[in-house]
C-alpha cells in the first residue's frame, strides 16, 4: 500500500502541486500565518467553538439541553477515538509524506516523519464538527467550514496529499456519526443526572434555567402562590 499516489501522474498529485504551488507565490508572512493556522490555530478554533456552543445551549436552557450537552461531550471523545482508529490505518497503508516522494514542494513545517494517510488534523476537526452538528446545526455548519479550511491548509503546507485529507474527513465523520447513537445512549443519562444534581446543574443550564418539574422556580410562580393563599384566607 506504500505506493499509493507516489508515482505517475494522477489527480491527487496534480492537485497537491496546484494547491501547494500557491505557497510559492504568496508572501512569506502569509505562509507563516497559514502554517500556524493549519498546525494549531484551527484546532484551537474547534475547542472554542465547542465551548461557545455549550454556553449557548446552557444559556437557552431548552428541554433538550441535556441531549445537546451530551452531544458536545461526545464531539471531542469522537475525535480521540478517530485518531486511535487512524493508528492501524496509517501502519497498514504506510504512505510517506508527499515531500519525501515528490520534488519541488514548498514544505512550510518541518519535523513530519510519520506516515501521511490519513491526516490526523482533518480527522480531528471533522469529527468535532460532526459532533457539534449533532448538538446544534448552526454551530456544526461553522465547524464543518473550519474543518474544510483545515484540510486546505494541510495540503497548502505540503504535508499531506488531498486524499489524505479526504480520508481524514471520512474517518472523522464515520466515527462521530456511526457511534453517535451508542454514545448518546450512554452519555445522555449521565448528563441528565448531572443536571439534576445540586453541584452540577450549572453545567447543563444557566442560573434560573433549571428544568421544570425538578423543583425549579418559575418566574411569577411565587407571586401566584402567595395570591392563592391570600384568597384562601379572605374566604
Amino acid at each position: 500500500m506504500a505506493g499509493l499516489a507516489e508515482s505517475g501522474s494522477n489527480p491527487d498529485v496534480d492537485l497537491l502541486y496546484d494547491i501547494n504551488g500557491l505557497a510559492k507565490d504568496a508572501p512569506h508572512w502569509f505562509d507563516r500565518v497559514v502554517s500556524f493556522v493549519g498546525e494549531y490555530g484551527l484546532l484551537l478554533a474547534m475547542v472554542l467553538l465547542v465551548v461557545w456552543c455549550w454556553w449557548s445551549v446552557r444559556r437557552r436552557g431548552d428541554e433538550d439541553a441535556a441531549s445537546s450537552v451530551a452531544a458536545l461531550v461526545w464531539a471531542p471523545v469522537a475525535a480521540a477515538l478517530a485518531v486511535l482508529v487512524n493508528v492501524p490505518i496509517r501502519g497498514f497503508v504506510e504512505r510517506p509524506r508527499p515531500f519525501r516522494t515528490h520534488d519541488g514542494l514548498d514544505v512550510l513545517v518541518s519535523g513530519k516523519t510519520d506516515y501521511s494517510f490519513v491526516s490526523d488534523h482533518a480527522t480531528i476537526t471533522m469529527a468535532v464538527a460532526v459532533g457539534v452538528f449533532v448538538a446544534n446545526r448552526k454551530f456544526g455548519a461553522v465547524g464543518i467550514g473550519l474543518a474544510l479550511l483545515e484540510g486546505f491548509c494541510r495540503v497548502y503546507m505540503g504535508v499531506h496529499y488531498p486524499t489524505d485529507v479526504v480520508g481524514g474527513f471520512a474517518l472523522g465523520t464515520a466515527v462521530a456519526l456511526l457511534l453517535s447513537p451508542v454514545a448518546m445512549l450512554l452519555l445522555t443519562p449521565v448528563v441528565k443526572a448531572v443536571e439534576g444534581s445540586a453541584w452540577g446543574g450549572w453545567f447543563v443550564r444557566g442560573p434560573g434555567r433549571a428544568a421544570v418539574g425538578r423543583g425549579a422556580l418559575i418566574p411569577g410562580a411565587r407571586n401566584e402562590a402567595l395570591g392563592a393563599d391570600e384568597r384562601d384566607l379572605a374566604a
